[in-house]
């Protein structure tokens, strides 16, 4: 006899309506699903960076060689037209962003939701709205190492302690697993926000800072045991932890949106999503949110924002994936969006990924 595995599993899937008869779900849906609007693009700013780090990912493939275009006014005409195609949230990084202010400011008086990624050396001006994500990489002594920058946690701190747009993202690599603690620590000393990204190797890239099945372990415990311990001052929740240190990549766990790995234009992000590089240029067949990372090896908080979120029909299959799916997205939006506040996390246990199911 024949067992139809998919159809036992669809009939002990429960209904949706059940999933939201929890009151406390219910509340997070509707939070979360009045942001279901956004569509995101990502722009190099700059070609140009003040510091050069071990396992940059702008510094490979062509997007570096692109002349920059440093004219406000195609930029706004850019931002126009963007926002014509229905793009209304966009994400400014490059090599570094904070050296042409005078752009920021023209994106953001065009489209006001959006996210700088920075080192945070420079600081940009207050009239630019948008969510700032400063990278941290270790403690001082590691980020000399890695970035050739002196002092850096220290000078990132002087720049946006007290300030409302800034979450400081912390890139766990194979060597700085143990620092987090001392970095965490000294953020939360002077009020500063925290989120958690792991290190993804660029193509070709196997240096040190390549993760292996033995560090994305203990990277998710010490996630979990600092989010225990800071739950106010951290934005991140244990299906982040889980999703973004299995052994596996997030193209391989969900399936990636974006166009680089998605041939669909048909709906989401295979259709919408673009890539601009200084030159207000973009490639489909190289367009994702970091480009030039090693797609088995992507584990980038900037990919699950989009690939992970965009797989809810695959978390409705018990009460406890919804849940972590949820925590999932209330994350991304405290970082990503100006204004959003978490709220408490629903699920603490540590759910694995839904596969998909087969006949």
């Amino acid at each position: 006899m024949t067992i139809n595995r998919k159809a036992s599993a669809e009939a002990d899937k429960p209904r949706f309506s059940d999933l939201l008869a929890n009151p406390e779900v219910k509340a997070r849906w509707e939070k979360v699903r009045k942001y279901f609007f956004l569509r995101e693009s990502t722009y190099d700013m700059s070609n140009r960076c003040n510091i050069r780090c071990d396992g940059c990912y702008y510094y490979e493939g062509d997007k570096q060689f692109a002349v920059e275009n440093l004219s406000p006014e195609d930029w706004r005409a850019l931002m126009r037209a963007e926002k014509a195609r229905g793009i209304t949230y966009v994400v400014l990084a490059g090599a570094e962003p904070s050296l042409v202010p005078e752009l920021l400011e023209v994106c953001y008086s065009e489209m006001p939701l959006g996210s700088i990624a920075t080192n945070g050396l420079k600081k940009i001006p207050e009239s630019v709205g948008y969510k700032i994500h400063i990278s941290a990489w270790g403690n001082d002594e590691t980020s000399f190492k890695t970035r050739k920058a002196k002092n850096l946690l220290k000078k990132q701190i002087e720049n946006y302690q007290n300030d409302a747009r800034a979450v400081f993202v912390y890139t766990f690599t194979r060597e700085n697993i143990d620092e987090v603690n001392d970095v965490a620590a000294e953020l939360f000393a002077h009020g500063c926000k925290m989120t958690f990204n792991v290190f993804s190797s660029p193509v070709g890239y196997e240096g040190p800072l390549r993760h292996d099945d033995e560090s994305l372990l203990r990277t998710r415990k010490v996630m979990i045991a600092l989010l225990n311990q800071y739950p106010q001052n951290i934005l991140f929740s244990v299906y982040n932890a889980v999703a973004h240190t299995s052994g596996k990549g997030l193209h391989d766990l969900y399936s990636c949106s974006y166009p680089r790995c998605n041939p669909s234009q048909d709906i989401g992000l295979g259709r919408s999503f673009r890539q601009y590089r200084t030159d207000l240029n973009w490639d489909r067949s190289v367009a994702c949110c970091v480009p030039d990372t090693d797609c088995p090896d992507c584990r980038h908080y900037a990919a699950g924002s989009a690939v992970v979120t965009a797989r809810l029909y695959r978390h409705v299959k018990s009460l406890e994936a919804f849940k972590s799916w949820l925590d999932y997205v209330d994350t991304y939006l405290a970082v990503w969006v100006m204004g959003y506040e978490k709220g408490e996390n629903l699920c603490g246990d540590e759910i694995e990924p839904p596969v998909v199911s087969v006949r």
